[in-house]
């Protein structure tokens, strides 16, 4: 297998073989038996920190092969080493704490009823810095044992998940007196963190972020309004704050985005098309590609994507990974048809709406059923791009 200082780079950004791909996925994946009885050692002390690392390293060699047995070019790690898709990043920024007991709960909802989900709160107690990229090492060994037409993606939370839940009641007056000294700060930590991933090989980034289509719902609005928050314009802040951290990305960096209304235990939070955020979104975050959801009537429909300029990926995901029945081909071309009225169809990809396994306890689904879903995005988008 080539080194990968020797492996050919399948795309630059804009670039059309390049990244997103016609068949893509958001990141996250399953997590193997094997693995979670190997984290559950290590919580209780029964293996040590290198043997859980071993049987990591293993899982993710095998999620690899799965990816590209599947014919995808993106191949990511599944998310393995951490507990949740955001936290475990935030958590490793210097000048954040993890504060357990005082994190809201978190109301996700899904056919059967609602699920009540408390994370552990944080607090901005220090100068905010990334040294040491975060997730640096995870990045090098997918690197190691992806294969040579495989593009690893690395996955990490947008710089507005920091400030999303808390606002300015997680931040130490005493360190950042306000808001915008900050949002300086934390734009310059994220962006030593995306020229130190890069200058580490990587060249396909996505920003998750839940804040941009949670703020679509008038109840979430309603939310932050009754914080004392600007709920009218706090996208427009968040929008402005990721393009300082992205403003002098090392060439050869496709950035994309992953918008999503909550992913946890097939269970979703917020609700509502993209209207709200669409023009100043579409039209002004520097990114090279969206990755939007799109799998059932939450979503809203197609029209916000007018907004979506020339040159510019619109990643539909429109296979749910909330639920394991099947779609049909034909449901998915039709469906990317409706959306090419409104954004040409060489600016669009297909791709499952979310992560099959946001937190480690994964959504209702099979091995089987997520293999089953990744299959039918590349059949479906090597039959609509042919």
């Amino acid at each position: 297998m080539l080194s990968p200082a020797d492996r050919p780079v399948p795309g630059t950004p804009g670039d059309p073989s390049g990244p997103p791909f016609r068949a893509d996925h958001v990141g996250s994946l399953l997590r193997p038996e094997r693995l979670l009885r190997a984290r559950a050692d290590r919580a209780a002390g029964r293996i040590d920190a290198a043997e859980l690392r071993a049987v990591e390293d293993e899982a993710v060699a095998d999620a690899v092969r799965m990816q590209r047995d599947a014919g995808l070019r993106t191949v990511t790690d599944g998310e393995f080493r951490r507990a949740t898709w955001h936290m475990d990043f935030i958590y490793a920024i210097e000048g954040i704490s993890r504060v357990d007991g005082e994190g809201r709960p978190v109301h996700f909802k899904n056919a059967d009823g609602t699920i009540d989900w408390a994370p552990a709160g944080l607090h901005v107690d220090g100068p905010v810095s990334i040294g040491e990229p975060i997730f640096g090492d995870h990045l090098d060994h997918l690197r190691s044992v992806a294969a040579p037409e495989q593009m690893p993606k690395l996955t990490i939370p947008s710089p507005s998940m920091v400030h999303y839940r808390g606002g300015a009641a997680s931040i130490d007056p005493a360190v950042y007196p306000d808001e915008d000294a900050f949002w300086a700060a934390l734009s310059a930590a994220y962006a030593d963190q995306i020229r130190g991933v890069a200058a580490r090989g990587c060249r396909y980034l996505q920003l998750d972020d839940t804040s941009l289509a949670y703020l679509n719902d008038p109840a979430q609005r309603a939310e932050i309004a009754a914080q004392g928050r600007d709920a009218e314009h706090l996208h427009e802040r968040y929008i402005r704050q990721v393009n300082a951290a992205l403003a002098d990305r090392p060439a050869g960096l496709t950035v994309t985005t992953h918008l999503c209304r909550g992913n946890f235990r097939s269970s979703w939070v917020a609700e509502g098309g993209y209207d709200f955020v669409a023009e100043a979104l579409f039209g002004g975050l520097d990114v090279d590609g969206f990755f939007l959801e799109y799998d059932d009537e939450r979503s809203g429909g197609f029209a916000p994507l007018r907004f979506v300029p020339p040159g510019k990926r619109v990643v539909l995901g429109l296979v749910t990974t909330k639920r394991p029945e099947l779609e049909s081909k034909d449901d998915l071309k039709r469906r990317i048809d409706e959306a090419a009225r409104y954004v040409p169809l060489e600016q669009l990809c297909l791709s499952p709406q979310c992560g099959f396994s946001s937190t480690v306890e994964g959504n209702a689904l099979t091995l089987d059923d997520q293999q089953a879903k990744l299959d039918l995005v590349v059949e479906t988008a090597a039959e609509v791009w042919s």
